[in-house]
């Protein structure tokens, strides 16, 4: 198992522990809702006991302190007391409204409609009463529970994220910047023995020959050198015929490839189209593209590019018809370390993403794969 893999089951583990907390949650509030609920309709029975009481003769019942004391402590309970005929006698908790004697009559044939069994006294007096405001918010309490978790964690996850981001470019451009400085002083001393070579060997024809092939290949590590010493730097992009480069692009790795790999490439011929890049890194992301197809072909099959352009923007389409990626693959192999190769890091793609998008302010991404049938890799940069 892969480490995205890991990373995969991981978010699927704090998942379904989200949801088990919050059902925790959910049957925790609804059984203190419901507690709260049987403590407001008995305070509402009793109110309506010490209503009924005060309405007869005070003398039945002596002292009324502790009647009046439950109906002016009721402060929080929205009450509605009708007579047996309907009328509203009395409204409590309605703000403005507790003398709207249609507004309260109407509103307690409507819950009455819904299925609201109101109180009943011996008088035939009714009570409607609704839940209290601290009742109804604490239902909505797992709610605001869960935005505030889901908040806390998402910053946390991007705070975390965007750290570790941050961490990984750095060690990526430390690494690349010492690659370029460690390989410098070699490839001058090469170059230095090559020409020594050269003019010991100034009569011999074959030996210059290889001399020539050799300063070509140090030619190629000086030009990889460069590239790497671009990495965390802001490199300055130039008006380029997308054509020309392409073709470079291609003759480099055609002599490289087997004969049974078809390249199809633009004409380098064509009308001059001029996009914003900068060549050597530019490059070095069509390498990525075709070395990986080449790889995915195991030695035959066909490359193709394509160019298309409106007025803002180039959109190129390289094409191979190898071993193609899975959907769910699709993001993944853009990041550090994704590899299916036995040998390699994994970095190529991922510097082609960081080439093409924060450098050259593109996009690339996987535009079409299927198994079996090939992959197509999109990128899109602005014109010149």
């Amino acid at each position: 198992m892969d480490i995205y893999s890991r990373k995969s089951l991981w978010k699927i583990y704090l998942a379904v522990a989200g949801v088990i907390i919050m059902l925790i949650s959910l049957w925790y509030t609804n059984f203190l809702s419901n507690k709260l609920a049987e403590g407001e309709r008995y305070r509402v029975q009793n109110y309506l006991l010490a209503q009924a009481q005060l309405n007869n003769d005070a003398e039945d019942f002596g002292d009324l302190s502790l009647q009046l004391e439950i109906l002016q402590n009721n402060k929080t309970i929205p009450v509605i007391l009708t007579d047996e005929r309907g009328n509203v006698l009395e409204g409590v908790n309605f703000g403005s409204r507790n003398k709207d004697k249609k507004y309260l009559s109407e509103l307690a044939k409507k819950m009455e409609k819904n299925g609201f069994k109101p109180i009943l006294n011996s008088l035939g007096n009714k009570v409607y009463y609704r839940e209290s405001r601290v009742l109804q918010q604490l239902k909505f309490f797992p709610l605001i529970q869960l935005i505030l978790i889901a908040a806390f964690i998402g910053l946390g996850y991007v705070g975390f994220n965007s750290a570790r981001r941050g961490e990984q470019d750095r060690v990526w451009v430390g690494m690349a910047k010492e690659t370029a400085h460690q390989l410098g002083t070699p490839i001058s001393g090469i170059v230095a023995w090559l020409e020594n070579l050269r003019a010991i060997k100034e009569d011999d024809t074959e030996v210059l020959e290889i001399v020539d092939e050799l300063h070509n290949d140090v030619g190629r590590l000086g030009l990889i050198a460069e590239r790497f010493s671009k990495i965390g730097s802001i490199p300055e992009l130039s008006s380029v015929n997308i054509y020309e480069e392409l073709e470079k692009c291609r003759a480099y790795m055609q002599r490289r490839a087997s004969r049974k790999v078809e390249f199809k490439f633009p004409d380098p011929l064509s009308e001059p189209l001029l996009v914003k890049l900068n060549p050597p890194l530019f490059d070095w992301v069509i390498e990525n593209l075709l070395r990986n197809a080449l790889d995915a072909m195991d030695g035959q099959g066909k490359i193709e590019v394509q160019v298309k352009s409106d007025t803002q923007h180039i959109e190129l389409e390289v094409s191979d018809t190898g071993k193609g990626i899975p959907a769910s693959k699709h993001k993944t192999v853009f990041q550090p370390g994704y590899t299916t190769k036995k040998r390699g890091w994994g970095l190529g793609l991922s510097l082609s993403r960081r080439i093409i998008e924060e450098y050259h302010r593109g996009k690339i991404y996987v535009k079409k794969s299927e198994e079996g049938k090939g992959t197509s890799f999109g990128i899109r940069l602005d014109r010149a």
